[in-house]
């Protein structure tokens, strides 16, 4: 049976550590404690998580599946080595544009490891993890993996919590009717229209993450958030500016620099809109706990209120890399990614059992309800013209 691991420093732990009784969410790489918190409904003592955790442990499904990703992370590298060689032979000819899209394709691939690293999911040594995490992420994506780790712990902690969760803090979009108002000039515009901007803005995502990423390591440190060591920060460092100087040297190398730089704008922007595919659907459009909801709810309904899945087959799960099991993961963010659809069944009962809304719908129908919430939130500001 699998057993509960410290939290590697580096991976993806959320920041509060379960306490007897205590309303914390469980660490992302270890598996959540049997003393979850209590239901805060009036009648109902103990935990609602803890039986649900009892069966997907008896039935081994947090159990790391070390050959599954061996497998997976050996042909995704195989792949992107097919694809850049493929690159550096044709770039000669325009026809070099045309591998643009499949290097998207892995890359995104390439996040969804980085994305499982941070987790543990692939393994529960903590310097393998770590290893496997920055070669994924720094090298060869030119993101940050401290920076991801501890924005998505946070995350992780309190999903959709209007004033704890990064992914929902007003910025480019804004999230709720509050943060929309006094939103006005150029900011304005966009709020009025940030549904239908959304995917064109996707497009922006990956270089976003290296612009965040490299913002990160080498400013100095804010003070929130952890405090990695000079060594770390200087081999993130360091990896930030191989990929970098890697990608940029093998494009001009092989093509002239017009085509180099469209090449890099096709690859990076498809490579964003991949990426906003899978993570929008997740938790657009449902609960927004606040600070009062946030505290009484346990780490059941902080998951499963806060989290949509998408109903698909295998190709629906390679696409998007696990996250349309959004549920299974938040629950369970060590579980590996192949075991998320078998403990899909053991979650929908349980919450059926409880009688708690389980969040399910197709894949066309989960963006056009997070695209209605984003609509909706805009809708004062056209309503009164502002903007």
């Amino acid at each position: 049976m699998p057993q509960a691991t410290a939290p590697p420093t580096g991976q993806s732990s959320v920041a509060a550590s379960p306490g007897s009784g205590a309303d914390a969410p469980p660490p992302a790489d270890a598996h959540p404690s049997v003393g979850a918190p209590a239901s805060p409904s009036g009648g109902r003592t103990g935990s609602e998580f803890a039986p649900l955790l009892r069966i997907v442990r008896e039935q081994g499904l947090l159990e790391r599946r070390t050959d599954w990703y061996a497998r997976g992370i050996l042909l995704n590298l195989l792949a992107l080595a097919a694809v850049v060689t493929g690159t550096v032979l044709a770039g000669g000819s325009w026809w070099a544009l045309s591998l643009a899209p499949p290097l998207a394709l892995f890359s995104t691939r390439t996040a969804f490891f980085a994305h499982d690293a941070g987790h543990s999911q692939i393994t529960a040594d903590r310097r393998t993890g770590r290893i496997i995490q920055l070669l994924h992420a720094n090298l060869l994506l030119g993101m940050s993996q401290e920076w991801w780790n501890d924005k998505h712990n946070r995350h992780h902690a309190n999903p959709n919590h209007v004033d704890k969760d990064p992914d929902v803090a007003a910025d480019i979009l804004v999230f709720t009717q509050r943060q929309a108002v006094g939103r006005a000039g150029f900011r304005g515009l966009l709020t009025r229209h940030q549904a239908w901007l959304f995917f064109p803005l996707t497009t922006l995502e990956g270089l976003a993450l290296k612009i965040y990423g490299f913002r990160a390591v080498f400013s100095a440190p804010s003070g929130e958030g952890p405090r990695p060591s000079r060594r770390a920060r200087s081999l993130e460092g360091l990896l930030l500016i191989a990929h970098v100087a890697g990608y940029v040297t093998l494009l001009l190398a092989a093509m002239p620099p017009v085509r180099a730089l469209v090449f890099a704008l096709i690859h990076q922007m498809l490579l964003g809109l991949h990426l906003g595919m899978a993570f929008a659907p997740n938790h657009k459009g449902m609960e927004m706990p606040d600070e009062e909801r946030g505290k009484s709810w346990g780490h059941l309904r902080r998951q499963v209120l806060t989290s949509r899945n998408v109903r698909g087959g295998p190709v629906t799960d390679w696409l998007l890399g696990g996250l349309n099991y959004q549920i299974e993961h938040h629950l369970f963010p060590s579980m590996p990614r192949p075991h998320l659809r078998l403990a899909q069944p053991l979650v929908r009962a349980h919450c059926r059992a409880l009688s708690l809304a389980y969040h399910e719908t197709g894949l066309v129908e989960s963006y056009r309800q997070a695209l209605g919430h984003l609509r909706e939130v805009g809708e004062p500001l056209r309503a009164d013209g502002r903007g």
